[in-house]
């Protein structure tokens, strides 16, 4: 039995962990940071500085970890990934070079561009106005994208040019997004429904997951600033058409991971591409090169297959006969609960009431930004995202109201969630 080591300390971790923790090939299941319940019989957290490989390196021999999983961005693109398989220890997430699909995403444009993958127009600036005046030059150049890793609020869907041009201003001169907004996208606003969809890969093949549908925006009805995700539903119905959903696995992932052979690139992980679904089809408006979030938070309930066998036949570069399958009789609906302020500045160590309530509804607790009090163990609030309540139904609108239901009943002071998660779907 094996001893994983996951890095990260959101929702997402605690997903894949519980996930993991499921197989019977999984001893034990170390994480760092992890959060205020990522901790029982078979998991563990532990202090390490993700900034320093050595000391990554180190806790695996010491602790004799058979696999690294990688959670966030940052380290991968950090290139913890590389450190760890130079020093031989077996790692789920792409070398740096990989990552920068995610890390650089004027980069990631020209190689959509390159490779014909369907994407919106687009222009790279370092300039404020050589980047208004392209923003003037059309009517619907209304995105702007600071290039590097912003952690997910890095983007502006301006109403119209002159947001779009304060945007600019921001990033480029303002330095609201720091080092990541010193270069920035300008792109056509899109009309369409987004949904996302990601593929495990073992650097030569593919296997696609279900689509899921993240909410971006603050608040209900798609109002107020982009967030990390309020909340998701998967599979997301009828996004997507069944003919869509199959073109995608070559247009959009097997292409990729083509090139990158190619170029002697290793990309072993999970690829994310964050989709407009138009009129004409499917544009890509955004790679990610690890497990979206809120969206792993509704996939792994629904995924039968073993994780650890999933992630290790990656490893090891056959994930070709692998089967990966995924529960097609129900749907799975994410409710976040956030901290006032967010995503700006928000309090923390606030304490959470009402878990074991929220439990009995048979909604799944993933924790993101929670602490455990010294000594008397109190749940608190430590990030702006602060729960994910999960419910598994037979269909979206039962798995939704259990979600909402279990989002009543946790309190902490300034809690914030969209009471409207998965509407689209049901308006299907």
């Amino acid at each position: 039995m094996a001893t994983v080591l996951l890095i990260g300390g959101g929702g997402r971790e605690h997903a894949i962990a519980w996930k993991l923790a499921q197989s019977p090939k999984v001893k034990h299941i170390l994480l760092t940071p992890g959060n205020g319940v990522t901790v029982d019989d078979n998991m563990e957290c532990v202090a390490v500085n993700v900034k320093d490989h050595e000391a990554v390196v180190s806790l695996c021999r010491d602790r004799s970890v058979a696999l690294v999983v990688v959670g966030p961005e940052d380290p991968l693109a950090d290139g913890l990934a590389d450190s760890l398989r130079r020093a031989g220890v077996p790692c789920f997430g792409p070398s740096a070079a990989g990552a920068r699909i995610e890390a650089d995403k004027a980069y990631a444009k020209r190689l959509m561009e390159e490779l014909r993958i369907p994407t919106a127009p687009f222009g790279v600036f370092t300039d404020a106005d050589s980047a208004k005046e392209y923003i003037r030059g059309e009517p619907n150049r209304l995105v702007v994208k600071a290039s590097g890793l912003a952690a997910g609020k890095g983007v502006v869907v301006a109403a119209d040019a002159e947001e779009a041009c304060r945007a600019v201003e921001d990033a480029l001169l303002g330095g609201r997004f720091g080092e990541a907004g010193a270069k920035v996208v300008v792109e056509e606003k899109l009309q369409g429904e987004e949904v996302s969809v990601m593929a495990f890969t073992d650097g030569r093949h593919v296997a696609v997951m279900p689509p899921a549908q993240d909410h971006k925006r603050l608040l209900s009805g798609d109002r107020g600033p982009n967030t990390g995700g309020m909340g998701a539903v998967a599979p997301a119905p009828g996004a997507l058409t069944a003919q869509q959903l199959s073109g995608l696995e070559q247009l959009v992932f097997q292409r990729l991971v083509d090139h990158w052979v190619t170029e002697g690139i290793s990309y072993c992980g999970v690829l994310y591409a964050g989709l407009m679904v138009t009129a004409t089809g499917p544009y890509v408006l955004e790679y990610n090169c690890r497990f979206g979030d809120p969206e792993t938070e509704v996939l792994m309930p629904l995924l039968q297959s073993d994780l650890f066998d999933i992630v290790t036949a990656c490893v090891e570069g056959r994930l070709c006969p692998i089967d990966v399958s995924w529960r097609t009789d129900a749907a799975a609906v994410d409710v976040v609960l956030v901290s006032a302020g967010y995503p700006g500045s928000y309090p923390k160590n606030l304490e959470i009431t009402g878990l074991d309530a929220a439990a009995a509804t048979g909604c799944r607790l993933f924790h993101a930004g929670t602490r455990r009090s010294e000594p008397a163990g109190s749940l608190l609030t430590s990030g702006g995202r602060v729960l994910n309540l999960v419910a598994v139904a037979d269909s979206v609108a039962a798995a939704r109201q259990m979600a909402l239901q279990a989002a009543q009943l946790v309190q902490f002071e300034g809690k914030q969630y969209r009471e409207d998660i998965a509407a689209r779907a049901l308006a299907r």
